[in-house]
């Protein structure tokens, strides 16, 4: 790998998964489909405009689905698409690198 210069699809995955709370989102849906009040639970300080925001993000580059369920009160669902799962080991690295340096 030549890391003398940057490389334009490096640099687009930072963008995306480099955005504050997008790692988070990310984590917390590998462990499946979640309804925003689940995330909003597990990510507290998270502000629902950006917690909207992220996840309009995160579809708009295949990397989330959105699942409404039409029953009563509708239910809306979110989760991984194949593209978001496949980010499992970049999450798995970041949380053993956590876990051994810091």
């Amino acid at each position: 790998m030549d890391y003398t210069q940057m490389c334009p699809k490096y640099e687009s995955a930072v963008d995306i998964l480099g955005k504050k709370w997008t790692a988070l989102l990310i984590r917390v849906l590998l462990a499946g489909p979640r309804r925003f009040k689940e995330i909003k639970r597990q990510i507290p300080d998270m502000s629902d405009r950006i917690l909207t925001e992220r996840m309009k993000e995160l579809e708009e580059h295949g990397i989330v689905e959105r699942r409404v369920f039409p029953e009563k009160p509708v239910r809306i669902e979110y989760t991984l698409t194949e593209k978001g799962e496949s980010l499992a080991p970049v999450i798995e690295a970041i949380q053993n690198w956590g876990e051994k340096w810091l």
